[in-house]
């Protein structure tokens, strides 16, 4: 039997366009500007009640290309002693691997850096996710493989955050019935809780 979790999502037109035009905005802002808004977004993301009587584990992600820098999170979040990992796809899956700042990370294909194949693999509570075009509803494109939609219906109860530059937003993304939800989505303007 074929489920969700072994099969990759049809691309839709309409989202490709969307996330295409939503990566231009993204990418043409000014660099020292990202550089400016990333500690606000830091900020903003860790005064979320998510991290009331939080003990993770929490995964985010090392940035490429223009996305939001979420570091500074997880570097506040070690400094708290909460578990971390970052994600790591194999085996056309998503999994997540035991990471803290300043461990080595190593190439992990689509342009990403991820925790070393050694590293155990554990399953996150509170995820910060990527993205590149979301709306008020939560709902986000990513870039295109279904990856944390499928990973967020296998891990079961969790907390998502979004974290994005305002220029993202469209106005509706085309929802599909596997799309999963996010719960929070934190730019430089504001905080915008989902659902």
């Amino acid at each position: 039997m074929t489920t969700m979790h072994d099969t990759q999502v049809t691309p839709s037109p309409r989202k490709a366009a969307l996330r295409t035009a939503s990566l231009a905005r993204r990418d043409a802002l000014e660099i020292d500007d990202r550089l400016e808004w990333d500690p606000g977004i830091a900020a903003q993301a860790l005064a979320l009640p998510a991290w009331d009587g939080a003990s993770g584990p929490v995964s985010a992600y090392w940035p490429m290309r223009s996305e939001a820098d979420p570091r500074p999170i997880l570097e506040e979040l070690h400094r708290r002693g909460l578990p971390l990992c970052l994600p790591a796809i194999v085996a056309k899956r998503m999994i997540f691997r035991r990471w803290a700042p300043y461990e080595p990370i190593v190439p992990g294909g689509f342009g990403t850096l991820v925790p070393a194949p050694d590293q155990p693999e554990i399953a996150p509570r509170i995820l910060i996710v990527p993205l590149a075009a979301f709306d008020r509803r939560g709902y986000r494109i990513g870039y295109g493989k279904g990856y944390y939609d499928r990973a967020l219906s296998a891990l079961g109860p969790t907390i998502s955050i979004g974290i994005a530059y305002a220029a993202q937003e469209v106005e509706a993304v085309p929802d599909e019935p596997h799309d999963r939800r996010l719960d929070w989505i934190v730019t430089e303007r504001e905080t915008i809780r989902c659902g």
